[in-house]
């Protein structure tokens, strides 16, 4: 890390703003120029920059969302640490991963 750049986590929400559209530009050019892999690295730092923009208090244990970018997916929350939910998918391994709390959202389940 670079001694004038700042963690996400010190960062003010404009200065998150900022950064998101930077990388969202850097994501833009590398998808244009077929580079898939630093493509997917610029949207994972977009998904944690935008993770520290939200309240983890708004993602309670126990409750079940969708992955955004995985259509049909879903996650239930065991805890938070940070700004990342720990649990696993629905559908899955079973196995435990941790995903930033940008990636979720709520279903939009019928209301029975």
């Amino acid at each position: 890390m670079r001694e004038d750049q700042k963690r996400y986590s010190e960062m003010t929400k404009e200065e998150l703003q900022r950064e998101i559209a930077v990388l969202a530009e850097k994501a833009r050019k590398a998808e244009q120029m077929g580079m898939v892999n630093e493509y997917a690295v610029y949207e994972r730092k977009m998904a944690m920059a935008k993770a520290y923009m939200l309240n983890p208090a708004d993602f309670p244990p126990g409750e079940i969302y969708e992955i955004e970018g995985a259509p049909g997916e879903y996650f239930k929350v065991r805890y938070l640490k940070g700004v990342f939910a720990w649990g696993w998918r629905l559908k899955g391994n079973g196995e435990e991963e941790a995903l930033p709390i940008s990636m979720l959202r709520k279903p939009n389940l019928p209301s029975s």
